[in-house]
């Protein structure tokens, strides 16, 4: 039975992107706190917080475990799939999920 283990190095780049992820969501509450017209709630900032999270750690994992050419296609799926579930999130495109 063999068990996946994070290196050293690994585990210190996750931890950069958390604090990516709450460096990027400090903008909206910064931005929260002296307008009106940014209105997010406590749901909000955790399923942004999930996907920011989980973008990053699979950009991280694709960068460092795949080689040249399979690496700009996985990198370019995985940022296609963030952006095309922010904005199904935000407006609904194709399905109302964010309503």
């Amino acid at each position: 039975m063999s068990t996946f283990i994070l290196s050293c190095s690994t585990q210190l780049s996750l931890k950069h992107v958390a604090a990516a992820t709450l460096g990027l969501l400090l903008i909206p509450f910064i931005a929260g706190l002296f307008s009106t017209q940014v209105n997010w709630s406590v749901s909000d900032f955790i399923i942004m917080g999930g996907l920011l999270f989980i973008t990053g750690s699979a950009l991280l994992f694709t960068f460092r475990y795949l080689k040249r050419p399979s690496r700009v296609i996985a990198g370019s799926l995985v940022l296609v799939a963030f952006v095309y579930l922010w904005v199904e999130l935000a407006v609904g495109v194709f399905f109302d999920l964010g309503g």
